[in-house]
């Protein structure tokens, strides 16, 4: 064995790096069962337990030199599905940087060339200022961008004669400072958190930020957090006296257009009717406040519906009036429901109504909800007067230095005290002396905090904002205030919440699936390759588990349930490397060479064949880790990692120690009596079965294409868009029925499945997808809907931390271009494998058959999924992990194709005038036995983890059985046959010239 020195020190250099990352790991974990048994369940004392810990200095406690939040940092990541958590994808709006670049140019071919790029982004890959451009010289040919872009901040890089092409490259320029400056501001809120091993990235999509934080259990207060920009306005209000009766008038207005449209089955009227017939108006004390306004029509004597179509704004907003009529003193006009919030804006919004009002005035929502009014939340609309001529607020955060949380020293309540620079402070003292007696209303990201009335001029540049925070609400809106104000808003566009019980399950469930398949794999190759062999493919194994889990902790990875899963696929690879090996042992050991020379032989003639299969392997990790990301980016981490590790073990660990066997003398097995002959002398016509094999793949794939156009897929929320909440319930439940109780409050009819036991179930529901910023409200609905489901004893709060087990949003934009890089993906790693099939055996032929079959095994995926789904008791949603599956089963079906293509080309010059056929049927024949033995071990793994693994993964190991049994099927019939009848004529023709020489 050459490099024998070489190989031994870099095994022990492994073990010790290995065993030295994963002991921060068993140093971290020991604590945390020691807080756990502390706590007894009491994860408020379990957590100021680790806190405790965590702030202890060396002297108290170490490990190594390291304090224990060193150590937490050093441990083996558990993924968001293992330990529970939120996961988010951020996206700077391009758009809003570019109008800020312009100083909100008001443009006419500025602001239709962003609605066009808006609408082109829909369909693209590309970025979005790429697409302003293109959409810029699409509505304006001639059109200069230095006119727009010419401003004062870019003068020095702008001028008259700048090119669009210029103009286009400094905005490239300015919109990667504002994204990084953006990432650096997030960054810094993450860790003003205080979160343990959070992970922020910037993705490879332009402007788009992921961030995962183990174990946050309040989602809603993350997403304040990132979506705040730190964008405070201060800004003068109108009195609801000087509204009131603007919205009388826009009240009457709707019901006219109603009265004068009703005959007519337009948009407009089937809008309204839409509006006031599915609506939630205020409680009966409210509406008496309505009614007390109408001088001419007899209110009490109308039924609910007759009211709701005669007053159409008052159906859904509630003026704020008081008993006698009399509008109350104060900037808010009206009330509205949570869920009528969006009908009041589009009536507001409409063209008829919006030209009622005084045309500086704009309507802002309150941030939270009504204090006085018990039930469901109600919020308050402030009518906001917009008096400067950029349309901003005359005062901005921009001019805060400092801020702190604090208490009103009067009243008690949590408030934010900030200090403002020379300029705020003389523009705060103009605004308060200039409406005394008035309020001003303090603004935050669009949504009213508090607004305080007058009493007197402030001067100074100190000022305290109120707005019944909390202190954690007071905390973080002082951190986002001191760590800077985002260049643009950065809106969530996916995000995905796991709850602590489900992390455990998943623990528990992924750890019992991959300590069942690893010892079948260990107990299988005993049985099959004796004792003595099987016994050394089995430390080859723990030694791969250990490496790859030594690697892991050393790179920081985290490891995720689809991680698992692909370090089980992983073994199943290494075990092939062993079995091609210990086969190719038994054939050298058959023609009569010596167990020594056997060995050497053995393992020289299995070198092309297992660098081959695991090289086309690892291009499909490869080609998952740059198209995946969240779980999928797990799975192909671990994948890449286990092969590589695969590969040294397999061969250079194993070869180690059958060297040590050799020069001891000892003896060395590799069967029982029992397999030593299985499919021993083999000579089965494979090639002659073909053309019946090519009807039935027809027939199968006619099957599933009729599927495909009746049935079609079931698309999760990856490729459609959406959100999903998996709940637990405390007994079974009734689909029906949740999905009629949440048809009430999302005004459209979800879809809910039973996930798991019965009384658990998924809720998939498009409601208000295209919004940013109300998850929390879609949340609060949830509960409201599944309120009499849940007992008299839960709150809204044990329901989203206890009930609900995890969640998951997908905005329309990211689930496009998911959809984009999945075709691409799987389109890639067919073109990879063509390519290096191509490459590796010189024959374009060869590189056809591993395709078709491969294509061959991806439809009948696709073809079980559309014949089987709502029929199987398990997920079969289309999303990124059966992407991750057909690309998986690519990866694994293309070793078959490859060790059967490798002994064909090791036949090829020793039998050059046997007939094609009978040479290709010697090849099959001869690695029959190591396609049945891989095949059968990975479908035994396949099998443990879908049935132990978990109901999250079942559909992705559904794929895998589907493609484990098509790919072998494929090998044979369709790879290899289509080789036959491409090459044929040309091996004929090698074969005639062949004899002619010898004849000569």
């Amino acid at each position: 064995m050459q490099n024998k020195g070489a190989i031994i020190t870099l095994a022990i250099a492994l073990t010790v790096v290995s065993a030295y990352q994963l002991s921060f790991s068993v140093a971290t974990w020991t604590v945390k069962k020691a807080a756990r048994e502390y706590a007894d369940g009491d994860l408020v004392k379990e957590a100021e337990y680790l806190d405790s810990i965590a702030s202890l200095p060396k002297e108290e406690w170490s490990y190594l030199g390291n304090t224990f939040k060193e150590c937490q940092k050093k441990e083996l990541n558990l993924g968001l599905d293992l330990k529970g958590g939120m996961n988010v994808t951020l996206e700077v709006a391009t758009e809003d940087v570019l109008r800020a670049l312009s100083n909100h140019s008001q443009d006419k071919s500025f602001n239709d060339a962003i609605a066009l790029a808006k609408e082109m982004q829909k369909s693209s890959q590309a970025d979005f200022l790429t697409l302003f451009g293109r959409a810029f010289e699409q509505v304006s040919p001639n059109g200069q961008l230095s006119a727009i872009f010419g401003t004062v901040e870019l003068r020095d890089r702008i001028n008259f004669n700048t090119t669009n092409e210029q103009v286009l490259r400094v905005l490239s320029e300015e919109v990667d400072v504002a994204i990084e400056n953006a990432f650096n501001i997030l960054r810094t809120r993450i860790d003003r958190f205080g979160v343990v091993q959070p992970n922020i990235t910037q993705l490879s999509t332009k402007g788009r930020i992921l961030i995962e934080l183990p174990g946050q259990k309040d989602p809603q207060r993350v997403r304040e957090l990132l979506q705040g920009t730190a964008n405070l306005g201060f800004w003068e209000t109108y009195e609801n006296s000087e509204i009131i009766n603007y919205l009388m008038m826009a009240n009457e207005t709707l019901a006219q257009i109603q009265e004068d449209l009703n005959k007519d089955d337009s948009p407009a009227v089937e809008q309204i009717e839409e509006a006031v017939s599915d609506t939630t108006s205020a409680e009966d004390a409210l509406l008496s406040l309505i009614d007390s306004t109408a001088a001419s029509t007899d209110y009490e004597s109308l039924s609910r519906d007759e009211f709701n179509l005669q007053n159409p704004l008052f159906a859904v907003l509630s003026p704020n009036v008081s008993s006698t009529g009399e509008p109350m003193a104060s900037c808010m006009v009206g009330l509205a429901l949570a869920k009528d919030t969006a009908k009041v804006n589009s009536y507001l919004n409409m063209n008829q109504i919006r030209s009622i009002f005084p045309r500086d005035v704009k309507f802002l929502w309150s941030q939270n909800p009504y204090p006085y009014v018990d039930g469901e939340p109600y919020y308050e609309l402030h009518a906001i007067k917009v008096n400067t001529r950029d349309g901003r607020a005359p005062l901005d955060g921009g001019a805060v230095t400092s801020a702190r949380p604090s208490t009103n020293a009067i009243s008690g309540s949590i408030t934010v005290d900030m200090s403002m620079n020379a300029e705020g402070a003389k523009t705060w003292a103009r605004m308060t002396r200039e409406n005394v007696g008035r309020c001003i209303a303090v603004v935050l990201d669009g949504y009213v905090r508090s607004y305080p009335r007058v009493a007197s001029e402030i001067t100074g540049g100190n000022t305290e904002i109120s707005g019944g925070f909390t202190l954690e609400e007071a905390t973080d809106l002082a951190n986002i205030l001191k760590s800077g104000k985002m260049p643009a808003p950065a809106r969530i566009v996916s995000d995905t919440i796991v709850g602590p019980t489900l992390g455990q399950e998943a623990v528990r469930s992924g750890m019992i699936s991959f300590i069942g398949s690893f010892f079948v794999i260990l107990l299988f190759m005993v049985f099959y390759y004796s004792k003595s062999a099987g016994t050394i493919a089995d430390i080859a194994l723990l030694a791969n588990v250990f490496f790859t889990f030594g690697v892991l902790a050393s790179l920081g990875a985290v490891l995720t349930l689809p991680g698992i899963a692909g370090i089980v696929l992983s073994l199943a690879m290494s075990i092939d490397a062993n079995v091609l090996i210990f086969e190719r042992i038994r054939e050298e050991l058959r023609s009569g060479k010596g167990i020594r020379l056997a060995i050497s032989d053995g393992y020289k003639n299995a070198y092309s064949a297992i660098i081959d299969s695991n090289i086309t392997t690892l291009l499909t990790g490869v080609v998952l880790y740059a198209f995946g990301t969240g779980p999928i980016k797990g799975f192909a981490t671990t994948l890449v990692i286990g092969i590589l590790v695969s590969l040294f073990a397999a061969i250079f660990i194993t070869r180690l120690i059958y060297e040590h066997k050799l020069k001891n003398n000892r003896d060395i097995d590799f069967s029982i009596p029992i397999t030593a002959n299985f499919l021993k002398n083999v000579n089965f016509d494979f090639i002659k079965f073909r053309k019946y094999a090519y009807a039935i793949s027809a027939a199968i794939v006619l099957i599933g294409t009729v599927s495909l156009f009746t049935r079609g897929l079931s698309l999760g929320l990856d490729f459609k868009g959406g959100r999903t909440y998996i709940v637990r319930f405390d007994e079974a439940v009734s689909t029906s029925d949740v999905a009629e109780n949440l048809e009430n409050v999302f005004d459209e009819m979800p879809q809910v499945v039973t996930f798991g036991d019965d009384n658990q179930v998924k809720i998939t529901t498009t409601y208000r997808i295209d919004e940013s910023g109300v998850d929390g409200e879609v949340e609060s609905l949830l509960y409201q809907g599944l309120k009499p489901m849940l007992g008299d004893n839960v709150s809204e709060d044990r329901f989203l931390s206890d009930y609900r087990v995890s969640s998951e949003t997908i905005g329309p934009t990211i689930a496009a271009d998911i959809k984009i890089k999945a075709a691409w993906s799987v389109g890639f790693a067919l073109v990879i494998m063509f390519l290096y099939i191509f490459i590796r055996f010189r024959n374009w032929q060869y590189g056809l058959g591993a395709v078709a079959a491969l294509a061959h095994d991806a439809f009948m995926i696709i073809g079980a999924f559309s014949l089987f789904h709502g029929l199987l008791p398990f997920s079969m949603e289309v999303d990124q992990s059966f992407i991750a599956a057909i690309l998986t089963t690519v990866g694994y079906s293309v070793n078959d194709t490859v060790v059967i293509f490798d002994r064909i080309r090791e036949y090829r010059p020793m039998y050059r005038k046997r007939p094609l056929k009978d040479l290709l049927n010697r090849a099959i024949n001869d690695t029959l036995s190591r396609t049945i033995v891989t095949s059968l071990t990975t479908l035994m793994v396949v099998l443990v983890i879908f049935f132990f693994g978990g109901t999250t993964i079942q559909g992705f190991m559904f794929a895998l059985v589907v493609g484990v049994i098509s790919g072998v099927y494929s090998t044979v019939f369709v790879a290899t046959a289509l080789v036959y009848d491409t090459t044929k004529r040309e091996h004929d023709g090698e074969k005639a010239i062949e004899t002619k020489k010898g004849s000569k």
